[in-house]
């Protein structure tokens, strides 16, 4: 399986042979959810805090003592029933979200999610993607050669020359850009087109190999 490498006017510079293991696998949908449902599942902070009947303020007093008043008995004006009081079995920041994924079940949503832009001919591999310095301009005129600037674009560079790329690639609202290292599943799938380097190709397939 062989896919064409362009260079940064867009014009076929040479071939790379794929790894088959990672890009023909037959996509599989339910590992991809499940694999979404992690990823999501570990962007959840869990900041939400109730206050308890201990930690409310107030209520040091019984409001009424307790027989002759022809009310029913209270010891605290903070107790759950009260306006104003704490709450039983309110939300605490210790709960965990996480959701365990086995790792053959995350790499094989990420070679699904691979695959089926690979299929659909979502994938453009790029000989090299390099500047001297970070330039916003620069990016926009290769990513308009192209022909992905009005895309909803993933951009996946060389850990290398990563940092550069994302300052040029940051002040564009279409584009995302990660390093080979840091390929998730959420990216993935919500791009309309992945641009990848040769090299991060590489690395890719190392990984998920």
């Amino acid at each position: 399986m062989k896919i064409n490498v362009v260079d940064s006017t867009g014009k076929k510079v040479s071939e790379f042979t794929l790894n088959e293991k990672v890009w023909a696998v037959t996509p599989n949908q339910q590992a991809q959810f499940d694999s979404l449902l992690s990823y999501n599942a570990t962007k959840r902070q869990g900041t939400h805090k109730v206050k308890t009947r201990a930690e409310v303020s107030g209520g040091g007093r019984k409001p009424w003592k307790q027989k002759g008043t022809g009310n029913a008995r209270q010891g605290s004006i903070r107790a759950p029933q009260w306006k104003g009081g704490g709450i039983v079995f309110g939300p605490t920041p210790e709960k965990n979200y996480l959701i365990k994924l086995n790792k053959k079940v995350r790499k094989l949503a990420l070679k699904s999610a691979l695959a089926a832009k690979l299929q659909n001919e979502n994938i453009i591999v790029i000989d090299q993607l390099k500047f001297e310095k970070p330039s916003t301009k620069s990016m926009l005129e290769v990513l308009t050669n192209l022909e992905l600037a009005n895309n909803k674009t993933l951009i996946i560079s060389d850990v290398e020359n990563h940092q550069t790329v994302i300052k040029s690639a940051r002040n564009l609202t279409r584009t995302q850009s990660i390093n080979a290292k840091s390929v998730n599943i959420y990216d993935l799938l919500n791009a309309n087109k992945v641009l990848v380097t040769l090299e991060a190709i590489k690395n890719i397939e190392e990984a998920l190999g």
